[in-house]
């Protein structure tokens, strides 16, 4: 049994619409909505929180909650302001859920939570006054404070310093098994998603376009566009590969792509191109070669090929295997 499950929702806010929107998430998975800025991400997110109006279902434990409020729903949200109540001081903002619910075992919940996100010192401040770091964790804190049963996150990386993302990413993966949450975090960033993600879905234009196992949905694009999104390269019609398949298009990796000025390459597959340009990048080069019309992207360390700026506009061979390609 599913432990949420999003079926046939669609939701209309302004002149955006939330189209037919099917997902399963299973109880404790870490589930990632990914998508580019103004896809639809935030809009599901405050839809399954009870923000907006909606058509379909929501489903938690086979129970419809989409006609619950906000406040029954057992949701927590964390935005990606912080939306944190400038009236109140950090410890007011936590225990804030207290007002409109009973919390179980607060004192204690509440003594974990401090210690855990080490908010010991900031209890007393004014929000105003905290760093981007410091809101994120404040803000993080109310939410787990009213105890939910799946954990919403908006975007909760994009205020933080890059220097600190690694740090914070782990945080969110130890908040999440350390409070057996069920969480859904909102990201365009999908090496965040690769890091966090036990299942990710897809969104473009307020359309769920591919949704699965992170590792499947990230190594295997359903379509050119979540391909081009992921940052595949070397996208190109498959009747360039000389064989027989179903499959329209085909990518390959420029880090796997081998480069040679004679013919020792080793490969599955070895062409012979035209140099257009080299691009020197601290310790790599990154080399863009005509291949019977097909421009490929290649990186390959300095050390490996030297003399690389030299040969513009020369012959130049390059190979790769078929367990690089990949299909979409």
């Amino acid at each position: 049994m599913s432990y949420l499950k999003i079926k046939n929702l669609s939701s209309r806010v302004d002149n955006f619409l939330l189209d037919n929107i099917n997902i399963t998430i299973e109880k404790n998975e870490y589930f990632v909505l990914l998508g580019q800025s103004g896809s639809g991400k935030t809009r599901l997110l405050e839809t399954i929180a009870g923000l907006n109006e909606c058509s379909g279902s929501i489903l938690t434990k086979e129970k419809d909650i989409s006609l619950s409020t906000s406040e029954k729903r057992d949701i927590g949200f964390v935005y990606q302001d912080f939306a944190l109540f400038p009236n109140l001081n950090v410890e007011q903002n936590i225990k804030f859920s207290a007002r409109y619910k009973k919390i179980d075992k607060a004192d204690e919940l509440f003594a974990d939570i401090i210690d855990f996100l080490h908010l010991e010192n900031l209890l007393k401040r004014d929000t105003k006054e905290l760093s981007g770091g410091e809101k994120q964790r404040v803000s993080i804190a109310r939410a787990l404070f009213s105890r939910p049963k799946i954990l919403l996150l908006d975007e909760p990386l994009s205020a933080i310093d890059p220097t600190f993302r690694n740090a914070i990413m782990k945080s969110l993966k130890d908040i999440h098994k350390r409070y057996n949450l069920t969480t859904i975090h909102v990201t365009h960033n999908f090496r965040e998603a690769s890091y966090l993600a036990d299942k990710i879905a897809i969104i473009f234009d307020g359309k769920i376009q591919q949704v699965g196992k992170a590792e499947e949905v990230l190594n295997n694009p359903a379509n050119i566009d979540v391909a081009k999104f992921l940052g595949f390269k070397n996208i190109f019609p498959t009747k360039f590969l000389d064989f027989s398949t179903t499959e329209k298009v085909f990518s390959v990796d420029p880090n796997v792509i081998k480069v040679s000025k004679d013919k020792t390459i080793i490969a599955d597959y070895i062409y012979e191109g035209i140099l257009d340009e080299c691009m020197g990048i601290v310790d790599h080069y990154k080399l863009f070669i005509t291949v019977k019309g097909c421009q490929f992207f290649i990186k390959i360390l300095k050390r490996e090929y030297e003399g690389c700026y030299a040969d513009t506009g020369g012959h130049i061979n390059i190979g790769f295997d078929k367990k690089d390609v990949c299909f979409i």
